[in-house]
């Protein structure tokens, strides 16, 4: 199925805007897109959360939301205190699946990192993944620390069996500090997976139109995108 899951290493850095500019570049390489977020957590009803940023940013694509949930924490947490039902990964496995019918690329919005919960039971964005049978694409942050938490991430992903596409990073700094430069070389080697791109920081600010055109800018090809890895390397290496 064209699915993909795509994941970070923590919160806010930068997993809604890559997303928007995975479906930004599918839908300009002729690809019908959808996006789901599994769960919402944070945000008012009366609200746009990042599913609707995502549309916002992107374009054309179908936008699903599952739950959505008042208090800004995990969403298993989330969801016991607004005494409503939680996402289990069979509900997020059966939406995505459905969508596949229907587009030709489905991507799949967790909240927060790899293993947070959405169920008491312990369900997990990894769970749905693997009853999706789904590579993992994995955002990550540039800078000092990254390399912990990318190598944790890719290392409970092997373990699961599960396909971890590739790492993009979520907001590349106008200017790159020391530790951001050697990271291009240090991310895809703790890793085990490829750098399939790198969004300029303060991406999903820019005016839509603008963003639409500059996002295949951002991913390499197998993102349907220009990006150069190597080339971007280096230009930046230290």
């Amino acid at each position: 199925m064209p699915v993909l899951v795509i994941t970070g290493t923590g919160t806010e850095i930068g997993k809604t805007v890559t997303t928007a500019a995975v479906a930004a570049a599918g839908l300009a390489a002729g690809r019908s897109v959808a996006v789901l977020k599994a769960a919402q957590t944070g945000v008012r009803p009366d609200e746009p959360g990042d599913a609707e940023e995502v549309t916002r940013l992107a374009g054309a694509v179908t936008a699903t939301e599952l739950a959505r949930y008042p208090d800004p924490l995990a969403p298993a947490t989330a969801a016991r205190r607004a005494g409503r039902a939680p996402v289990r990964p069979r509900d997020i496995a059966e939406a995505a699946a459905k969508l596949a019918t229907e587009h030709d690329l489905v991507l799949v919005e967790g909240a927060g990192g790899l293993l947070v919960r959405f169920d008491a039971a312990g369900g997990t964005l990894a769970d749905a993944a693997e009853l999706l049978a789904a590579p993992v694409l994995v955002v990550v942050s540039a800078g000092l620390g990254t390399l912990n938490t990318t190598e944790l991430t890719a290392r409970e992903l092997r373990a699961r069996g599960l396909d971890l596409a590739g790492i993009v990073i979520g907001s590349w700094p106008d200017v790159p500090d020391l530790a951001s430069r050697c990271n291009l070389a240090d991310l895809p080697e703790v890793s085990g997976a490829p750098l399939l791109g790198a969004l300029p920081a303060g991406a999903g600010t820019r005016d839509p139109a603008d963003f639409r055109t500059a996002a295949p800018s951002w991913l390499t090809p197998r993102l349907d995108g220009t990006w150069d890895p190597e080339a971007f390397r280096r230009r930046e290496a230290p």
